[in-house]
């Protein structure tokens, strides 16, 4: 009964120090979402901008055309998916994992990781990787986007890949993170093809509005890609803040429990000498 005691303390012991690291990292990830949520939210408005700015040059032009959005032929498939940097996120890597191969069933493909957990998947699986450079989420800066976007465009034009999709993991709320895979080469989508006006020639690009026009794409999907990074680093850091709750709450009902457990064994125990001893109290 001694050791049964000592057993179930030591296991009380053990679970407390689990409970403090998990309530420390619960913490940790509740600070590091409220920058990462500040710095998600600033940075969509660019890269809405630069869409309308897209739209405009391709709506006002009648004689616009650009390779970016033509279809080039190729059937190959190029996903940037950005993953996460750590584990302890409950189900945040494998739901985006997930949703990349149900969306990638069936294509060839090629992949541009960011993220160790990203680079780790893809590697583990042969997957043709364009580069592993981008190896931590938390340190992609709004440079590296811009050297992805570049690096893209030129396989694009190049004919090494005929789509280009992003897959990252949107920030709901707090409770929520969802995968997504959005497309962001060709863009088709500029064109509006129910505008009643009569389209007119009313600004003068130099040299032209197609040269202009390629020359704000890689700078949109710059955006776009700095936009899924940030979303994507605010909803691990929500995904691990709800896990690492959850491991705090199961640590304290399973304190809960040892705690009556010992006590139990801890009455039977005194229940067994007092029993001893007013049995030879009786014998004497």
């Amino acid at each position: 009964m001694a050791a049964n005691m000592k057993a179930v303390k030591l296991r009380i012991k053990s679970v407390q120090s689990t409970m403090q690291i998990t309530k420390a990292m619960e913490l940790v990830a509740s600070s590091k979402l409220r920058r990462a949520k500040e710095r998600s939210d600033n940075c969509r408005p660019y890269f809405r901008e630069m869409y309308k700015t897209l739209s405009s040059i391709a709506n006002s032009n009648n004689d616009f055309s650009s390779v970016f959005t033509k279809d080039n032929g190729v059937e190959k498939v190029c996903y940037i998916v950005i993953g996460g940097d750590r584990g302890l996120a409950g189900g945040y890597n494998s739901n985006l994992f997930k949703a990349m191969e149900a969306d990638a069933k069936g294509k060839e493909i090629c992949v541009l990781p960011i993220g160790k957990k990203a680079v780790e998947y893809f590697k583990r699986r042969k997957a043709e990787i364009i580069t592993e450079s981008f190896g931590e989420t938390a340190s992609v800066h709004v440079a590296d986007c811009f050297e992805i976007a570049n690096l893209l465009c030129r396989e694009y034009k190049e004919g090494t890949c005929g789509k280009i999709k992003l897959v990252y993991t949107e920030f709901v709320s707090m409770l929520s993170q969802q995968p997504h895979a959005v497309s962001l080469l060709p863009i088709v989508d500029l064109k509006n093809e129910d505008a009643k006006e009569v389209i007119r020639d009313l600004i003068i690009y130099e040299p032209d509005s197609t040269d202009v026009f390629n020359a704000i794409v890689p700078e949109y999907l710059a955006g776009v890609i700095y936009g899924g990074v940030c979303d994507s680093l605010a909803s691990e850091q929500a995904a691990r803040r709800t896990a690492m709750e959850s491991a705090t709450s199961n640590a304290e009902e399973m304190i809960e429990q040892l705690n009556l457990h010992y006590n139990r064994a801890r009455q039977a125990s005194i229940t067994q000498e007092i029993t001893e001893i007013v049995g030879g109290a009786e014998g004497l």
